[in-house]
């Protein structure tokens, strides 16, 4: 990781993440790729899904890291390895260290989801939290790596890496064999570089897409020599790369069709999409190709599409929030705030109203001591569920009908 990776594509080559496939059956899960019909209903594309959330560690990472780490000699097994992650590599590098023996330390910045290092942890890794970013968790890193003489394990700048994960490529396509897309995430490069690779030499007329987030736009900014910046918080942290691969960006430029940017609202609505209509949990980076077909429906629309669900390691609470966020944009849950006079029985006038409408009221919060508020009057903080959005309409319509003052509340003005 100290040296700069060479930059010639040719390192990476479809024979070699063959031979990847043999090196890890049976110590990596072959996910199922499987049509996902609701998905297909709700983006207007045949869509079929290859679940790595289903890995041991959650995350495809592993395939790679499996790859790279049975590549070193003994001398090199003995000294140990040291890799730098938030999250889905660092699982993936622990797992196998341990299953294979080797002594494995991973640096990681001390803003972590704790899910990722609680989990890093458990699989026998010593875990060294440094730095607010992952710039700042390399340069502490680099230092252990000199002063232990430890071996890197790069995310994703590897050959060793990149063929591990072109394995998924072969693996799709062997289950799915008429697919027209591939529609792939992208942080440093080492998957897509993986997949585009396997997947072009077995279906040449296969088109691969990229999926950035708008906020880190590296390998986009590579394939169409634009300046970009790559900062901000993003709810895909495990694609939130500034600084992408010298060897992947080579294999991206030589394989890859296109590179799309997503919004952080898209990425939401597919985290929740693979909730409520897949039933399975995607993290913001596993997400990221269903933004996309959400994103840009015509684009996508008829073609049978396979979307790759890189990882589903999300905070619970992260999770929680998005799907009340979610069902706040559809106008399933509706916040109000209601000036009303301050007089006996008038929560129960304004419950009954809603509830004759059919509304279902979750949470109340009545307020008498605000400054902005009347002597003689109360303020009314009600959420409550609705059918749809025309349906919360005339929930509200009918508590202004009977003369309530009646405001909308952005969710976060009630979630915080």
């Amino acid at each position: 990781m100290t040296e700069a990776a060479p930059v010639d594509p040719s390192r990476v080559t479809f024979e070699k993440i063959r031979e990847a496939a043999v090196l890890i059956k049976g110590a990596v899960l072959e996910t199922p790729c499987l049509p996902a019909p609701r998905l297909s209903q709700l983006t207007g594309a045949e869509v079929f899904v290859k679940y790595e959330n289903m890995q041991v560690t959650g995350a495809f990472k592993e395939r790679g890291a499996l790859v790279k780490l049975s590549s070193l000699d003994e001398d090199e097994k003995k000294r140990g390895v040291i890799a730098v992650s938030a999250g889905n590599h660092a699982q993936g590098v622990a797992y196998h260290a341990g299953r294979l023996g080797i002594p494995a330390t991973i640096v990681m910045p001390v803003l972590t989801p704790f899910v990722k290092i609680a989990a890093t942890r458990s699989y026998g890794a010593e875990v060294v939290l440094a730095g607010n970013t992952l710039a700042e968790a390399k340069a502490e890193a680099d230092r252990l790596a000199e002063k232990n003489n430890l071996v890197w394990v790069h995310p994703y700048d590897d050959a060793h890496v990149i063929h591990g994960q072109g394995t998924i490529g072969i693996e799709m396509l062997a289950s799915q064999p008429d697919l027209d897309v591939l529609v792939i995430p992208v942080g440093g490069g080492g998957l897509i570089a993986g997949i585009a690779t396997a997947a072009k030499a077995i279906k040449p007329s296969i088109e691969v897409i990229g999926v950035e987030t708008t906020l880190y736009p590296g390998m986009w900014g590579a394939l169409y020599g634009k300046e970009v910046r790559c900062e901000g918080a993003t709810i895909a942290e495990g694609i939130a790369v500034r600084d992408i691969g010298i060897l992947t960006t080579a294999v991206v430029k030589q394989t890859v069709d296109d590179i799309l940017l997503v919004s952080e609202s898209s990425i939401e609505q597919a985290i929740n999409a693979y909730l409520t209509l897949q039933r399975t949990i995607a993290e913001g980076a596993g997400a990221a190709g269903l933004a996309a077909l959400l994103s840009d429906r015509n684009r996508f629309a008829d073609k049978k599409v396979g979307l790759v669900l890189c990882g589903g390691n999300i905070d619970p609470r992260l999770l929680s929030k998005i799907v009340v966020r979610e069902l706040a944009r559809d106008g399933r849950l509706v916040s109000i705030r209601i000036d009303t006079p301050d007089r006996p029985g008038i929560l129960g006038e304004i419950a009954t109203t809603i509830g004759d409408m059919q509304g279902n009221v979750v949470d109340v919060e009545h307020h008498r001591l605000f400054l902005n508020v009347p002597a003689k009057g109360a303020t009314l903080d009600v959420t409550f569920e609705a059918f749809d959005r025309p349906h919360g309409e005339r929930i509200v319509a009918a508590l202004r009908a009977r003369e309530f003052v009646v405001r909308y509340l952005e969710i976060g003005e009630r979630m915080d």
